[in-house]
């Protein structure tokens, strides 16, 4: 199924039925009084999440979504039915906002989550609502109010626990393939991944994470250039970044560290937050140079890149360095957890 993670969709809420203005009328009952009643309460829209839907591809083609009116109150004291809610599912890692203001309304951040996105109108009150000791015929009853409409822009962000950002062909699709299941697609020519792919990484029986196979950025990503400001978003959800390098390309005019650099760049340009994320050093396709040449490259690159956090070379081709990656991704993972879960110390 084809990736897509944008959408602009509009909800239209139910209007309440009207209530009536009825008047009770029996053989031998002169006077029976009102017995009008209310309309019914207009159906609601809601945003449903749902772990078994990857792709907002549906919205595309589905953008208008109404719920139904309610039914007219009636006489002998029938309050008309309220109509049904209508629920939109959508996938985990959904993010609803309002197309003309930019509010976000909804986040749905859990398998199962719902969230309200337009309120169905109440129904009319009627005549025997208004009935008094000096108004003992009301004629009067009201109106149902109206349902609320909203154009809405959706985004879906993947919601995966380690992003792989980098440039064209520094071998992200490559990685992915060697720690996981997925198989995204690979070839030696830039912007072979169109979409996000996501790799469940088992380290163990017991242990696993998600990882998230970014499109390649490029110099301007932020600004539009290229494909990966379409999924810079992506990143945001990630609680670790693995920054890939190519340390051997196959054109000696290339410049690794000025490529790593405007990808750090376009990450503070994009989101400062983002850009203050956890972030380590992925030095890829060592398997191309020998232990001397790779060293000293290495030293040099680190050098050159002003880069003082965590380091691993590997060979996501060959496999060499992947396995301790993933042990060290884990770890970290885990101490996160377990830090989230430690109670905060009580002041003294």
């Amino acid at each position: 199924m084809k990736f897509i993670d944008e959408a602009v969709i509009e909800v239209f809420a139910g209007r309440g039925g009207n209530g009536s203005a009825s008047f009770r009328r029996e053989k031998y009952i002169p006077k029976g009084g009102p017995d009008g009643g209310d309309g019914g309460r207009g159906g609601s829209v809601f945003a449903v999440a749902d772990n078994n839907i990857n792709t907002l591809v549906d919205y595309r083609f589905a953008r208008m979504h109404r719920a139904k009116n309610g039914e007219n109150g009636r006489g002998s004291d029938c309050y008309g039915k309220s109509a049904d809610d209508i629920r939109l599912r959508m996938p985990v890692g959904t993010v609803i906002t309002d197309f003309e203001t930019g509010e976000v309304l909804a986040d749905l951040a859990h398998d199962g989550q719902e969230a309200l996105l337009a309120r169905g109108g109440d129904g009319g009150l009627g005549n025997l609502h208004f009935k008094s000791s000096t108004n003992r015929s009301p004629r009067q009853c009201t109106p149902g109010k109206l349902g609320q409409e909203f154009k809405l822009k959706l985004e879906l962000k993947v919601l995966a626990d380690v992003g792989l950002l980098g440039m064209p062909n520094a071998g992200k699709s490559t990685f992915i393939r060697a720690v996981s299941a997925a198989r995204p697609k690979v070839a030696d020519y830039p912007f072979t991944t169109l979409a996000p792919n996501l790799g469940v990484v088992r380290v163990d029986e017991q242990r696993s994470f998600v990882v998230a196979d970014i499109p390649g950025l490029i110099e301007g990503a932020a600004e539009g250039a290229g494909l990966g400001h379409r999924f810079l978003r992506h990143l945001a959800r990630n609680r670790l970044l693995l920054h890939l390098v190519d340390i051997a390309p196959f054109d000696e005019e290339a410049d690794p560290v000025k490529d790593a650099l405007a990808i750090v760049e376009e990450l503070k340009k994009y989101d400062e937050a983002l850009y203050e994320k956890p972030r380590w050093l992925v030095i890829n396709k060592v398997d191309r140079l020998n232990d001397a040449v790779r060293k000293e490259r290495i030293a040099q690159f680190i050098e050159a890149f002003g880069w003082s956090g965590p380091v691993f070379p590997i060979s996501a081709l060959t496999g060499e360095g992947c396995r301790q990656l993933t042990y060290a991704i884990m770890d970290y993972l885990a101490s996160l957890k377990r830090e989230a879960s430690e109670p905060l110390e009580e002041e003294a």
